[in-house]
C-alpha cells in the first residue's frame, strides 16, 4: 500500500512482505460495511482503492468470485 495510511488494525503483511487490507472469512475487505456496501474508511482508503473503478470489468469479475450461490435458487 506504499505511503497509504489505512487504520493499522485493518491491515496485515502478505507473504511477500507487503501490506494489504485484511479480509474477513467471507472474502470481503474488513473496511466494507455489508449493509450499505460502502467503505467505512473512505477518506483513509489505500491508493489502489482510490484508483479502482467500481463497475469496470475487474470489479465485476471480483464480485462474481465472491458471490455465494443460494441453494434455494434454481
Amino acid at each position: 500500500m506504499g505511503d497509504d495510511e489505512p487504520p493499522r488494525q485493518m491491515t496485515l503483511r502478505d507473504r511477500w512482505g507487503g501490506w494489504v487490507m485484511r479480509r474477513l472469512d467471507d472474502g470481503w475487505c474488513v473496511a466494507l460495511d455489508r449493509q450499505t456496501m460502502l467503505c467505512t474508511i473512505y477518506e483513509q482508503r489505500p491508493f489502489i482503492c482510490r484508483e479502482y473503478q467500481a463497475g469496470d470489468y475487474d470489479c465485476l469479475e471480483q464480485r462474481q468470485q465472491l458471490i455465494v450461490p443460494n441453494p434455494e435458487t434454481p
